[in-house]
C-alpha cells in the first residue's frame, strides 16, 4: 500500500478546519513518489476513492486520484493540509485498476505513483469535450423583412425538415458560401445552438454472422464463449499452428463479451499488425475498434482514453500501453502473439504486459486469452503447472498445409560472388527456389531480421570501425536514408568520405547485410521481379502497412524483403516461399532466451509460406544445422524443444523455475558509478536460496552516454525477492546523478 505523506502548505488556507464539513482525503499522484499525498475535500463535499482530481503540490495543480486510506497510516493534523482544487467531470478510476496500480508497483519494485503516470498519460483528456456548434431556424425571415434570395432559400430549405446542423455542414450542402450562413444568422433567422459531441466508436454487432468454422475452431471457440459467459478469472492458451485461424476463434468470445456489456482490449506487438487485425475485425463485427498506439495524434489519444473512461469504447485493440487505460466494465482480455518481446517494456516503469494482462484479469474477476502458435516457455509451463488451460487448433484452416523446411547448409553451398556488388548472401539453393516460385507466378519471401544497409562500417586501410560516440555500439549504415545510425540511442551522422581516424579518403566499406544491402542484390538477381523492402523503417504506421498488404494482396508485388514485421500475423495467400537468409542470427551472444526467441521468431515466418491452397516451401540459411533450432524446426517437433529448453533451463537453475532480477547502475562519471556500484555490493543481500551475481560492465557498457554496470540476482521461487530488492537498495543513498533501474523478470540482457 502507498504511504501517507502531508500536502503541507507554507501558508495554512483561512477557514479550512477538519470536521463535519470537510473531509480528508489521500490522493496518489502521478509522480515517482512513494505514496500518497493528505488533501481536505471541498466543504461539504465527499469524493470516494477513485475520484480524479487537481491537487496543489508547491505552487502547481497536479490532476491524481483520490485513493483508498493507507492501513495503519498515522492521521496527519489538519493545519498542515490543502484543499483539492476541484474534482474533474470524469468517471472514477475503476478499483480494479486502483489494485493494479498497487499490485504492478509492489511487483516491479516502483513507486505507484509512476505506475499511475501511466493510467493517466493523456493531459488534455481531463478536458471536458467541446461541444458542436450547429444552427436551427429562429423566427419567419419574412416577419423579419428579411430579402431571400436564392442562396437564402437553399439553406433555410435545408433545415426545414430536420434537426440542427453544423454551420459548415449545411453551406456544404445548400451549396452556398459560410458567409450566407452567417448573414442569417446575423439577422436572426438563424439561432446558434450547442449539440453533444456524436458517440466516437459505433458499438460492433456481436450477432453479425462470422465465418464458418472447423470442427476444432468451433470446439475451441465454445469453450472461449463459455469462459466470458461464467464470468470470474480464467487464462487460457490458445495454442494453434500459423494458420490455424486462432483470431476467428478468439474474436468468438470477444463477440460474447460484447453481448454481456462488457469491455475488451486485445494487445498485439506490433503496430503494423493491427491493420491486417483490423480488416478482420471490421469483416466480422461491421465497425471498426478503438485503436491505442504511439501514432495516434493527441486528439486522437484525447478521444480514446475518454471514450474507454466512458465506457463508450466497447472494444480496443492496442500495443502494451493500452493495458493501462481506464476500463470501467473491462471483461475479456486477449493477448495475441504473447510470446513476443515486444510485450516487454524496457524504459521507465519496467513490465511484461503478458504477465501485467494476467494480473489485470485476476483483479478484474474476468477471463484472459493467450494467444500463440509459438508460446513462451513461461506460460507453457503455467499450462502444465495446472494455473492455465489450453485449447489446441493442430490444423491449418481450409486446405492449406504445413509448409515443408529445408535447412541450405552454408558450409558446402556458399553464396557465389556477384560482380559489381561483390560478396552475395543467397545461396544457390534459394535463389534458385526464388526463381521458381516466380516463374509459377507466385511469391516469395526473404528475411533478414536485420535493418538498414550494413551493420558494420571499417576502412580498409586502417581498420577504424566507425562506432556511436554515446554507446559501445556500432553505427549501422542505412544507405537509402543517406546516414548512418545507432540503434540504441538514434544518433546520426552523415556518411564520411574520409576515414575519422587515418583520413583515407574512399575507404570505408560496409560490411555485413542488412535488408537494404539484400534488396540490392535481388534487384541484379532478379531483376524483373516486383520487389518492396518491410521493416520499421519503411512501415511507418497502420496507413503504411494496410497499402502495402493490399499491394500484397493484389498482387502487385512479387518478391518481398523483410525483417521481423513480417514474421507475424499477416496472411499472404501467394506466397509459397519463405528464404530466410540468415538462420543464425538469433543465436549470437549469452541471451538466456536466445534458442526459444530464434525458433518462434523463425518458426513464425515460416508460417507466412503455403496458407492456402498452394503448398509452401521454407529455406532456412544456416552454418549451424545440427543446431536443436535448426532441427525443431525441419521437424516440426516444437514440444520437444521446449521439453528440451526446459530441462536446460532447470538444470541451470533459470527461470521460470527460479526467479531473477536485474539492476542497472548508470550515470555519466565513470569513477561514480564504480564506486556506488561497489557500495552496492558491499550491501548485497546473502542467504539460502539467494544469488547476487556482479557489478559488472553491462553488454553495452555506455549507453546513451551514460556508464552502466550491472548486477543479476538469482532466487528461488519461494524466496520474496521484491522485499530483499527494496531492503537492499535502501541501504545506499546513491548521488542525484546517478539512476538505478531495477527490472524483475529481465528479458534484455544488454
Amino acid at each position: 500500500m502507498p504511504e501517507r505523506h502531508a500536502s503541507s502548505a507554507a501558508a495554512v488556507l483561512p477557514g479550512l478546519q477538519e470536521g463535519p464539513e470537510s473531509t480528508r482525503l489521500s490522493v496518489l499522484l502521478p509522480l515517482p513518489l512513494v505514496g500518497t499525498y493528505d488533501y481536505l475535500a471541498p466543504s461539504g463535499e465527499t469524493l470516494e476513492p477513485g475520484r480524479i482530481v487537481q491537487a496543489p503540490l508547491g505552487n502547481r495543480e497536479i490532476v491524481g486520484v483520490v485513493w483508498d486510506d493507507p492501513a495503519g497510516a498515522d492521521p496527519l493534523p489538519p493545519a498542515k493540509l490543502k484543499a483539492i482544487g476541484c474534482s474533474l467531470d470524469l468517471p472514477p478510476l475503476p478499483a480494479a485498476e486502483r489494485r493494479f496500480v498497487e499490485w504492478m508497483a509492489d511487483y516491479t519494485v516502483t513507486p505507484p505513483g509512476a505506475v499511475l503516470k501511466l493510467c493517466l498519460s493523456v493531459r488534455d483528456a481531463f478536458l471536458p469535450s467541446r461541444p458542436i456548434q450547429a444552427v436551427r431556424p429562429a423566427a419567419d425571415p419574412e416577419a423579419l423583412g428579411l430579402r431571400l434570395t436564392p442562396a437564402r432559400r437553399r439553406v433555410l430549405a435545408e433545415l426545414a425538415a430536420g434537426p440542427a446542423r453544423p454551420a459548415a455542414e449545411v453551406a456544404r450542402a445548400a451549396g452556398v458560401s459560410a458567409s450566407v450562413v452567417k448573414g442569417l444568422l446575423g439577422a436572426g433567422a438563424l439561432e446558434p445552438v450547442e449539440l453533444p459531441p456524436p458517440p466516437p466508436f459505433q458499438r460492433p454487432d456481436p450477432g453479425r454472422p462470422g465465418p464458418a468454422l472447423t470442427a476444432s475452431q468451433s470446439e475451441a471457440a465454445a469453450a472461449l464463449r463459455g469462459k466470458v459467459a461464467a464470468g470470474g478469472f480464467s487464462v487460457t492458451l490458445l495454442d494453434g499452428v500459423t494458420g490455424a485461424g486462432k483470431t476467428e476463434v478468439y474474436l468468438e468470445a470477444l463477440a460474447e463479451a460484447l453481448r454481456a456489456g462488457r469491455q475488451v482490449l486485445v494487445l498485439l506487438p506490433e503496430i503494423a499488425l493491427s491493420a491486417a487485425w483490423l480488416e478482420r475485425f471490421q469483416a466480422r463485427f461491421g465497425v471498426l475498434p478503438a485503436v491505442w498506439h504511439s501514432d495516434l495524434t493527441a486528439a486522437e489519444r484525447r478521444l480514446t482514453w475518454r471514450s474507454v473512461a466512458l465506457g463508450a469504447a466497447p472494444v480496443v485493440v492496442g500495443a502494451r500501453s493500452a493495458l493501462f487505460l481506464p476500463y470501467p466494465e473491462l471483461g475479456l482480455i486477449v493477448v495475441d502473439e504473447e510470446h513476443d518481446p515486444a510485450f516487454k517494456q524496457e524504459d521507465g516503469v519496467v513490465y511484461q504486459a503478458r504477465d501485467m494482462a494476467v494480473v489485470r484479469g485476476r483483479l478484474g474477476a474476468h477471463p484472459v486469452v493467450l494467444v500463440s502458435a509459438t508460446p513462451s516457455l513461461e506460460t507453457v509451463v503455467n499450462v502444465e503447472r495446472g494455473r492455465y488451460e489450453e485449447l489446441e487448433l493442430p490444423e491449418r484452416h481450409g486446405a492449406a498445409g504445413l509448409p515443408e523446411v529445408t535447412l541450405v547448409d552454408l558450409r558446402r553451398d556458399r553464396p557465389p560472388r556477384i560482380q559489381g556488388l561483390g560478396q552475395s548472401w543467397l545461396s544457390e539453393a534459394l535463389r534458385r527456389g526464388v526463381r521458381e516460385a516466380l516463374e509459377a507466378g507466385e511469391q516469395a519471401l526473404l528475411f533478414l531480421n536485420r535493418r538498414g544497409y550494413a551493420p558494420l562500417t571499417l576502412c580498409r586501410s586502417c581498420g577504424h570501425r566507425l562506432d556511436c560516440p554515446n554507446c559501445t555500439a556500432w553505427l549501422v549504415e542505412h544507405r537509402l536514408a543517406g546516414r548512418l545510425q545507432c540503434h540504441h540511442c538514434g544518433h546520426v551522422l552523415t556518411l564520411p568520405k574520409l576515414c575519422p581516424a587515418c583520413q583515407a579518403e574512399d575507404s570505408l566499406a560496409a560490411c555485413g547485410p542488412g535488408v537494404e544491402r539484400l534488396a540490392e542484390e535481388v534487384a541484379a538477381l532478379f531483376p524483373e521481379a516486383r520487389t518492396a523492402l518491410l521493416s520499421s523503417d519503411t512501415l511507418t504506421g497502420p496507413a503504411a502497412a494496410a497499402e502495402l498488404l493490399r499491394q500484397v494482396r493484389d498482387r502487385e508485388l512479387d518478391l518481398l524483403i523483410g525483417t521481423q514485421v513480417v514474421a507475424k500475423g499477416h496472411h499472404f495467400p501467394y506466397l509459397t516461399l519463405v528464404g530466410v537468409v540468415d538462420a543464425d542470427l538469433g543465436l549470437m551472444g549469452g541471451d538466456l532466451r536466445a534458442g526459444e526467441r530464434t525458433f518462434q521468431l523463425l518458426h513464425q515466418v515460416a508460417g507466412r509460406a503455403g496458407r492456402a491452397e498452394r503448398p509452401g516451401r521454407v529455406l532456412l540459411q544456416t552454418t549451424q544445422p545440427e543446431h536443436p533450432v535448426m532441427q525443431a524446426l525441419v521437424s516440426g517437433d516444437r514440444d520437444r524443444f521446449l521439453e528440451t529448453e526446459a530441462e536446460q533451463r532447470r538444470q541451470a537453475g533459470m527461470p521460470p523455475f527460479t526467479r531473477l532480477a536485474a539492476l542497472i547502475l548508470s550515470g555519466p562519471d565513470p569513477e561514480l558509478v564504480e564506486r556506488a556500484a561497489r557500495e552496492l555490493a558491499r550491501c548485497a543481500p546473502r542467504g539460502e536460496g539467494l544469488q547476487v551475481l556482479g557489478p559488472a560492465p553491462a553488454p553495452l557498457a555506455i549507453l546513451r552516454g551514460l556508464h552502466r554496470r550491472r548486477f543479476l540476482v538469482r532466487a528461488r521461487r519461494a524466496v520474496k525477492l521484491q522485499d530483499q530488492l527494496r531492503a537492499w537498495t535502501a541501504q545506499v543513498k546513491l548521488p542525484s546523478s546517478l539512476r538505478l533501474k531495477i527490472d524483475v523478470d529481465p528479458y534484455s540482457f544488454l
